[in-house]
């Protein structure tokens, strides 16, 4: 499969997007947590596809404070048939809104009617390969606290400030 990749410049960080000729399949602040994971970005080719030029301009609205439609953009994210689904209704959280990750993990127990796929929900989150688009930054814990994002705390508070995400953080991370 030929890989492209093209580059953003946000004011929290350069981004890497990473794609094939039909689908972006990362999107990653440079240096976070499992960059580029599952791929080569060496041997990718630095070109603009289709999809890489929807997501710049995606990128260009939501860091203008615009809200971008998050399925304007063509996706397959990398990962298990379980994880995918965690990142579709990952993918369904509104720009602005929050997320426990025990809602999250209710809302896809309900989805594969199952119970105790906690731990597999976090993981799968943990992983997201498309950050942003997959809003992996507006899952919180269940006491409204921040908790671990790949591309650090200190850019998730960024993100949910810039989204006016309503949350009360801990006097450490407060947003006022």
């Amino acid at each position: 499969m030929k890989l492209y990749k093209e580059f953003f410049e946000s004011e929290l960080g350069t981004l890497t997007l990473l794609s094939n000729e039909n689908n972006l399949l990362g999107l990653w602040f440079n240096g976070q947590k499992y960059f580029g994971a599952g791929y080569d970005l060496n041997v990718a080719e630095v070109f603009a596809t289709r999809p890489i030029k929807q997501t710049l301009k995606w990128l260009t609205n939501y860091f203008a404070g615009q809200t971008p439609d998050p399925f304007a953009v063509p996706i397959k994210p990398n990962g298990s048939t379980f994880s995918q689904k965690v990142l579709k209704e990952l993918q369904k959280v509104p720009y602005g809104e929050l997320v426990t990750y025990k809602e999250l993990s209710n809302r896809v127990q309900k989805a594969q009617n199952k119970i105790n796929l906690a731990r597999a929900v976090g993981y799968a989150v943990k992983h997201n390969p498309i950050s942003l688009i997959i809003p992996c930054h507006r899952v919180i814990g269940s006491d409204g606290s921040l908790t671990g994002y790949a591309g650090g705390l200190e850019r998730k508070r960024a993100l949910l400030k810039m989204e006016n995400s309503q949350i009360k953080f801990s006097s450490q991370l407060d947003l006022l």
